[in-house]
């Protein structure tokens, strides 16, 4: 059986990106290309992300990226197994211009079309990367989602805990704009607590100890603006102090739930992961990132994070997905719609509508 070769078109936020991955019959992975434009610029004079803005960008760029991924990875459209893009979760205006864009190609190039979640991208990185196997503890962090699951296969997701409030992610964005640093928040807050001393502030930790694998930031980001409002105005040096010690709280809580999503892991699954996991774009932070692997020291289990290229959404992560559903068998119509919201995990989104 010959290699995938799988082209993946990623649109769901402020990154246009498209790349090329083949996957060969035992699960290998090949990288060809992943070509990523970043909107940051032109989302900054706003402090955050437009939707109309960001879909309007795709739309100008996202034809050139894929020409640039396809020219780097020195493939026809002929040559490709599949076409996939991200048909959700995310901004629907962006999910849009993706999805529709790759069914064009796989109409005119008559290829297999995969719609991808792209949590579920999210969350099978670490196999494009590492060849972690399944089953595995996932903790997904971004500024749109903070989820604990048990990724037991393609398709198979249970959510061991969620965050009953803010996304960590959210939560550094909205302390960076309390804060007046400038977007994208996260990077100003980590780069700033560098500069900080983490234990000027005894800042919460919201849910520590508790069994349950959930997470809860908005009392530690009432904590924060509190303390910046008693401070007002604020020095250099109590920015700094302000953001090592928000870090430091978000670090310690982050680890004592992945603790406890082991233990839930063990619980749910009658067994332990084959590693801890780590994606999304927070999985960019050095700190959480080494803070994690001390975690996964502790439990005796593989620790697999990607590169921070690869934590922040790209192309390369839903061709992969494309991939690893194309080798079960498994495409897309054309006519699948896209999706604002798609949970990984449906009977956990049932669960918590049905208690709201």
């Amino acid at each position: 059986m010959a290699d995938l070769l799988v082209l993946g078109i990623e649109t769901t936020c402020d990154e246009t990106s498209a790349a090329v991955v083949a996957r060969s019959p035992s699960g290998a992975s090949d990288i060809r290309s992943n070509v990523i434009r970043s909107q940051v610029e032109i989302h900054s004079p706003y402090g955050g992300v437009v939707p109309e803005i960001a879909a309007r960008a795709h739309v100008e760029i996202l034809d050139h990226v894929i020409a640039e991924a396809m020219r780097q990875a020195n493939v026809a459209f002929s040559e490709l197994s599949g076409v996939a893009a991200a048909a959700g979760p995310g901004l629907i205006g962006g999910v849009i211009v993706g999805l529709t864009t790759a069914k064009a190609i796989a109409l005119a190039a008559k290829k297999p079309l995969v719609a991808v979640n792209h949590l579920e991208a999210h969350a099978l990185t670490a196999r494009l990367t590492d060849g972690v196997a399944f089953p595995y503890l996932l903790l997904l962090v971004s500024g749109g989602h903070t989820q604990l699951l048990a990724v037991e296969d393609v398709g198979r997701y249970t959510r061991l805990g969620t965050t009953l409030d803010d996304a960590v992610g959210e939560a550094f964005d909205k302390v960076a704009k309390m804060l007046s640093l400038p977007y994208p928040g996260g990077p100003q807050v980590e780069a700033q607590a560098k500069l900080g001393y983490a234990s000027r502030f005894a800042f919460p930790r919201p849910m520590l100890g508790r069994r349950e694998p959930d997470f809860s930031l908005s009392g530690l980001k009432t904590a924060v603006r509190l303390e910046a409002d008693r401070l007002a105005p604020l020095s250099d040096d109590d920015v700094a102090d302000l953001c090592a010690s928000f870090q430091a709280a978000v670090v310690d809580l982050i680890a004592d739930r992945v603790r406890a999503g082991a233990r839930a892991f063990r619980d749910r699954l009658g067994r332990g992961p084959t590693a801890l996991v780590v994606a999304g774009g927070v999985a960019a932070n050095t700190m959480i990132r080494e803070s994690l692997a001390k975690v996964a020291a502790e439990l005796n289990i593989r620790y697999a994070v990607p590169s921070p290229a690869l934590c922040t959404d790209n192309g390369a992560m839903i061709a992969w997905a494309g991939a690893e559903r194309l080798s079960r068998g498994i495409r897309d119509r054309l006519d699948i719609s896209p999706r604002a919201r798609w949970p990984l995990d449906p009977a956990a989104a049932a669960s918590a509508n049905a208690r709201a």
